[in-house]
């Protein structure tokens, strides 16, 4: 055993979690079978509240990731061996396992990208695709899921729960598609990702603003991705730009409060130049093909915030527009506005926020209050402007953030008073 303090252990287990969660349960599944998608989950997740259990007494094992395995893995064949089924496929079940243990589970990527497209199973719709996906593969809450997909958690809870009957109804198979089938789920496999980086790049649920495990772990599966020969593709590699371009500005996108700074105001000397020069491997990439997608036209807007000094804000709105009529959403209507506003059309710009109140979505979306209570300042509009600060003051869960907030509020009430 290794010797690591105890107050160590709880930070180490929730990284493994979210690290390594869906390495074991791809692992688990490809010995099981996809009909064991929930006990091979649920044998996780019992090997790491054992460790959060046993370690902080008995010592962090010098390699904690396998002795996860082993634990899962002992957990699942406990629990097979209490079904009644199992006695005529133990001897076939125990071969599959034999044979696998010769991999190391955890490094073994065409498991992660099976289990992938698993989740993304045309049998399942894609809002349940894209739930169950963020679930296993990111790890992330019901409540999580929930605030990302701008979906009540109960709703979510239920979701999950027939996802899975589902896929054990139809008989899903722990294997990779292929022709169309291939392609109809890669694209709720990208949505998925697109959706763990977005809540890890301004968390919706947590203390910090941004969660850089979840960042990286979507970005590392894009990759995978565009190393597979079936599974890369122009908007694969274009999404890959436009998390490594994200990604880039994170030594300088919060500041030592933890509260965010505004990119205007960011060192440009702190950002990652190794992760600009792969965004724009990945962009290059992105343009061998004749389709431009959402996520082409997100990491244009991307590039030009990081490539230029002054982001051509014209350039900008034109972007959002064309995004728009690929993607009508009103999360993008809300960064449309404010680069309408950056262009100068600052009046019009409320008046578009203020309609966008209407959508039931927005209504917990902190950006959106956030946004609203800037411009509205911006354009000598107090009412409107302390309503959303306090509604996005609310909604903070960053303390700094929070604080940040009341100050800019009582500036605008003092000056209007």
């Amino acid at each position: 055993m290794a010797d690591r303090q105890d107050a160590d252990v709880p930070a180490l287990v929730d990284r493994l979690f979210r690290h390594e969660s869906a390495r074991l349960v791809a692992s688990l599944t490809r010995s099981f079978g996809a009909r064991q998608l929930q006990l091979s989950e649920d044998a996780v997740q019992e090997a790491l509240i054992k460790a959060l259990r046993l370690w902080p007494y008995q010592g962090v094992p010098e390699n904690p990731s396998a002795w996860l395995a082993r634990v899962a893995r002992n957990r699942a064949l406990d629990i097979l061996r209490r079904q009644q089924n199992w006695g005529n496929k133990q001897d076939e079940v125990m071969q599959i396992i034999e044979q696998n243990a010769e991999q190391d589970p955890i490094e073994t990527q065409d498991d992660e990208l099976q289990l992938l497209f698993l989740c993304c199973h045309p049998e399942l719709k894609r809002v349940d695709q894209v739930a169950l996906t963020l679930k296993i593969a990111a790890g992330m809450s019901a409540e999580e899921i929930g605030r990302a997909l701008l979906i009540q958690r109960k709703t979510i809870e239920q979701r999950l729960v027939r996802a899975k009957r589902r896929l054990r109804t139809c008989e899903a198979r722990f294997e990779m598609p292929e022709g169309a089938e291939l392609a109809q789920r890669l694209d709720a496999v990208l949505e998925v990702l697109y959706l763990i980086f977005n809540e890890g790049y301004a968390s919706s649920t947590h203390a910090d603003w941004v969660r850089r495990e979840l960042c990286a772990e979507a970005l590392r599966l894009v990759e995978l991705l565009s190393q597979n020969q079936a599974t890369r593709t122009p908007r694969g590699f274009a999404l890959a730009a436009l998390f490594a371009f994200q990604a880039a500005r994170f030594p300088a996108r919060v500041g030592s409060d933890g509260a965010p700074i505004r990119l205007e105001e960011q060192d440009r000397s702190l950002w990652d130049g190794r992760l600009l020069s792969r965004g724009l491997a990945f962009f290059e990439a992105s343009a061998t093909g004749s389709e431009i997608t959402r996520y082409h036209l997100e990491a244009e807007i991307a590039a030009q915030w990081v490539l230029k000094e002054e982001p051509q804000w014209e350039v900008v709105l034109a972007l959002y527009d064309e995004l728009l009529q690929l993607n009508p959403s009103p999360v993008i209507e809300v960064h449309r506005s404010v680069a309408l506003a950056r262009t100068g059309s600052t009046g019009e710009a409320l008046d578009a926020l203020e309609r966008l109140a209407e959508y039931k979505e927005l209504s917990d979306y902190l950006p959106y209050y956030v946004a609203l209570g800037e411009i509205a300042e911006e354009a000598g509009e107090p009412r409107i402007a302390t309503a959303a600060l306090r509604r996005a003051q609310e909604l903070s869960l960053n303390e700094t953030l929070s604080k940040r907030l009341g100050h800019r509020l009582s500036a605008i009430e003092d000056g209007s008073s």
